[in-house]
């Protein structure tokens, strides 16, 4: 465990000793719908999630002009050019900003993922309480540079990176903004478990002590991201939705409303049941053990002043007198009272020596 690994997102501490940060991923499963994002983040709210987070992308700006203008027909599309589309599902300053007050209603935080320095700047103006820089953005260190000037945690996902691209990566944010969450990430949507690669955790946890440690999970289920969890990672983000078969490529992998609660629920049973390391036996222990624990009884009417012996010695249920370790310590001992058959033993009832 690191004392120094630590950040604050929105107020919320997160660090070793805390339980785990969850970020519904939204992303543009809105469709779109100012409603439907709104419905999506009350959804969010009610299942127990932190934060709600959505994509953020200067379109104009961030796509080359062929790749804006070109053709885009698949059952995905909400345009004709993929330009098209991604404007369709891109929303402005007024849903933004109706946004960020319904987030504040529901005590949820909302950030973004940035794509371009244009995008970074739009989402100042709503003091984000974060910022979330994408696997494709991983050796963009411009971009990583003028997120991190903003001085709020950065949370960076690693994706189809290898150790020398997340070190720069981690070279580029810290001499600016030492707030920074490194996430592991497969960029495969969805991850299929043998892709999770989920040592990388531990990996980075030994590698930046000084650094809280994450998953992006793509992957279908909930059992990869408790995994995470033991292995340290204290920040999971899930894709959400509310209907996995809606229209777009990012619902079939994401988690419906019953799904991120059972996550955070088993999220947090983890945190707990992991308990402080000591081993000893609990209060909640000792009912159940009691009737399921043996001790040294009388094996039949023993009178004052006889030898104990393996013969007159028995182990029986339930316990609550000397357990069976004790018997090569009363074997060869002389009573200094009668015992009845069954009745318990104890050292008081034995001569010293």
């Amino acid at each position: 465990m690191s004392d120094d690994r630590r950040v604050s997102i929105g107020g919320v501490n997160v660090s070793d000793e805390s339980g785990c940060y969850v970020i519904a991923e939204i992303g543009h499963n809105h469709q779109g719908n100012l409603e439907s994002a709104k419905e999506l983040f009350r959804a969010a709210k009610e299942c127990g999630a932190h934060a709600v987070k959505l994509q953020k992308r200067d379109n104009r700006t961030l796509y080359t002009k062929a790749t804006y203008d070109a053709p885009y027909d698949n059952d995905n599309s909400y345009g004709a050019t993929y330009g098209a589309h991604r404007e369709a599902l891109e929303f402005g300053a007024s849903e933004y900003r109706e946004l960020k007050s319904y987030a504040e209603q529901l005590g949820v935080a909302m950030f973004a993922t940035v794509f371009d320095f244009a995008s970074v700047d739009f989402m100042e103006q709503f003091d984000p309480p974060a910022y979330k820089i994408a696997s494709g953005d991983l050796k963009n260190t411009p971009l990583l540079k003028y997120a991190a000037k903003t001085g709020k945690p950065i949370l960076l996902s690693t994706g189809g990176g290898d150790m020398e691209d997340v070190l720069r990566a981690r070279d580029a944010v810290e001499p600016i903004n030492p707030q920074l969450c490194i996430l592991q990430c497969t960029a495969n949507y969805p991850s299929t478990a043998d892709e999770m690669n989920l040592r990388v955790i531990e990996t980075f946890r030994e590698l930046f002590p000084k650094n809280v440690i994450g998953l992006s999970d793509h992957q279908s289920g909930i059992s990869m991201a408790l995994v995470a969890y033991v292995m340290g990672a204290r920040i999971i983000e899930k894709h959400f939705t509310l209907n996995r078969a809606s229209k777009g490529s990012d619902h079939k992998f994401s988690l419906e409303p019953i799904g991120l609660r059972k996550l955070v629920r088993d999220l947090e049973r983890a945190r707990v049941a992991m308990g402080d390391g000591e081993k000893k036996r609990l209060q909640c222990e000792q009912k159940p053990l009691l009737k399921m624990e043996k001790q040294l009884v009388a094996a039949r009417d023993i009178p004052s002043g006889s030898v104990l012996t393996a013969e007159n010695v028995a182990i029986k249920s339930p316990g609550g007198g000397l357990p069976p370790h004790e018997l090569d310590n009363v074997i060869g001992k002389t009573t200094v009272r009668a015992l009845k058959e069954d009745e318990s033993i104890s050292f008081q009832d034995l001569a010293r020596q």
